[in-house]
């Protein structure tokens, strides 16, 4: 496979988890959290598929195109491992429906540090089942994978819910 095909089947497999997540988040109540704005895109189609939604942006340094850039009301910069946990003394926790998090590097043993660091803080943000979505896999306590609901080839992306 071509480094071509291989980002076309990733980013189709990323389509797909955050249609069938803002389908079901559509009527639930609960805040939306993009882990990781990057140049906007995961942004911009989430707000596109969940209208009027509070939807907070978590990003480092933030250098999306003007267009896809959330309010400053929304928009978290600096260190997640500082960010995220001022958030959840915010909003409490439990108060998100859906986080997506799209945030690796391409050095896998570090994309797995990441994911193990960030999972603890992840988790209790999730309302009860609330919806995770990542381009890689986490280990969130309390939450089971639920990939396969959504249609995708495995290991392509991941999906997990909050249990009840």
């Amino acid at each position: 496979m071509t480094r071509l095909d291989s980002v076309i089947r990733r980013l189709t497999a990323q389509r797909t988890v955050i249609d069938w997540a803002a389908e079901w988040a559509r009527s639930q109540p609960g805040l939306v959290l993009e882990l990781g704005l990057g140049n906007g895109r995961t942004y911009d189609h989430l707000r596109d598929r969940l209208p009027g939604r509070d939807i907070y942006v978590f990003e480092r340094q933030p250098a999306a195109h003007p267009s896809c850039m959330p309010p400053d009301s929304h928009l978290l910069v600096g260190d997640i491992f500082e960010t995220l946990p001022a958030f959840r003394h915010r909003f409490g926790h439990g108060a998100a429906v859906l986080i997506h998090a799209d945030i690796g590097t391409g050095d896998q043993e570090e994309n797995r540090r990441l994911a193990a660091r960030l999972s603890p803080l992840i988790a209790p943000l999730l309302r009860a089942s609330g919806l995770m979505l990542a381009d890689r896999d986490f280990a969130l306590e309390g939450c089971r994978d639920v990939t396969a609901e959504t249609g995708i080839d495995p290991g392509r992306y991941f999906a997990y819910r909050r249990e009840v």
